[in-house]
């Protein structure tokens, strides 16, 4: 597994609707799988759509795994200059993961390029992971046959009553577990903020940021199965 690469997709976008508010990626959403790849050895790279600096939001000190991680020079020069979408050749990774953060839901769903290096990656064999708003980066990845990656799988991701809860329903674009039901994913949840991760094939998600180190993990075990040990380990 030394070789195998899992590519990190986070938000370029940093502004919280109308609000005034900033928004980004969530910081324990990538700290906590990062370390689950980083122990087994598999590399993480890091793209976004636009390229260059993520924007990040969460940064919670008292986490060591955040606070381990933002004093890490080669970590942090990883997320201040991610990868355009451009640049990716699919067939370097055996998985890709969308971490959440409420500026997904901006520029996550329509980004084109980002849901056909997804399916891609899927269609060669592939896991597709995300937690929490990432799955907005679901919502429109079709695959070859013209079908949502989505459809008939069961899913995990940020609720409505957990969007509720924070007070952004009518400042999101849209709700993201009534948009990947939309989509005909079965979207199961656990109670507001409890870790929750759902397998399905080889489409793993969690539902908010206590899912993150479990998403990590479930995809880690999809990777160590024979089937998928040889996938984008050149």
């Amino acid at each position: 597994m030394s070789t195998q690469r899992v590519l990190f997709v986070l938000t370029s976008h940093d502004t919280l609707g109308d609000t005034g508010k900033e928004t980004g990626f969530y910081l324990s959403e990538v700290t906590h799988p990062y370390e689950v790849f980083e122990q087994v050895g598999i590399e993480v790279e890091f793209v976004s759509p636009n390229g260059g600096k993520a924007p990040m939001t969460g940064i919670n000190l008292e986490d060591p795994l955040n606070k381990a991680f933002l004093e890490d020079p080669a970590k942090m020069a990883k997320v201040e200059n991610t990868l355009t979408p451009v640049a990716i050749e699919p067939s370097r990774y055996a998985a890709i993961f969308f971490a959440g953060g409420h500026g997904t839901m901006w520029d996550f769903p329509d980004h084109k390029q980002l849901a056909q290096i997804a399916a891609d990656i899927y269609e060669q064999g592939g896991v597709v992971g995300a937690v929490c708003h990432g799955p907005a980066g679901l919502v429109n990845i079709k695959l070859s046959d013209g079908s949502y990656l989505v459809a008939g799988k069961t899913v995990a991701a940020f609720t409505n009553q957990e969007e509720a809860a924070v007070g952004l329903s009518e400042v999101v674009p849209f709700l993201l577990a009534s948009k990947l039901s939309d989509r005909g994913a079965i979207h199961t949840q656990a109670d507001n903020f409890q870790a929750h991760v759902e397998v399905s094939d080889r489409l793993v998600t969690g539902q908010n940021p206590a899912s993150a180190k479990g998403v990590g993990e479930q995809i880690v075990s999809l990777l160590k199965q024979p089937s998928l040990a040889a996938i984008a380990s050149a």
